[in-house]
């Protein structure tokens, strides 16, 4: 059984179609490191997650979560929840949030509900992080919002 092998469209004297194909080295990963790299917009905002985390581990924040929600708006990437234990503590909070991003060279582009302190929001462009009172948390109950997962599980549970 004879195989016939397609044309190609280079031209028969052009340098590309004398040069040989490159061969693979034996055991060389394929594409693992494309698969394995982190996609663009966890690259772009890992600092300002670790600026963020550092400062609310710094103050005691209670009960962090932090929500990857790229895929379910525009409005932001990454949704950080945490709780204080008063509301000093969550006004304090949102400052050392703010004072730690400044010093990372993000800016933040809001701050709202600092002068209540029972829920503060401070928009970080593609992080908006949200510290409440636990009374307001469960109140909105924002993780049930935004977490699709745990969404899913609650409705099941209603229906058993």
């Amino acid at each position: 059984m004879v195989v016939k092998r397609a044309k190609t469209s280079r031209r028969a004297g052009s340098a590309a179609a004398k040069a040989p194909a490159p061969k693979k080295k034996k055991g060389a990963p394929r594409k693992a490191a494309a698969a394995a790299a982190p996609p663009a917009n966890v690259r772009r905002i890992r600092p300002l997650l670790q600026v963020v985390e550092g400062a609310l581990d710094e103050m005691k924040a209670v009960n962090v979560r932090v929500l990857d929600v790229h895929k379910l708006t525009d409005i932001a990437d990454t949704m950080i929840i945490a709780s204080g234990n008063s509301d000093r503590h969550v006004r304090s909070i949102a400052d050392r949030i703010i004072e730690h991003a400044k010093k990372g060279g993000f800016r933040p582009m809001g701050v709202e509900g600092e002068r209540d302190g029972e829920w503060v929001l401070v928009d970080l462009q593609d992080v908006v992080v949200h510290i409440m009172l636990p009374r307001v948390r469960e109140f909105y109950r924002l993780e049930s919002l935004w977490d699709v997962s745990a969404a899913r599980r609650e409705a099941s549970e209603r229906t058993a």
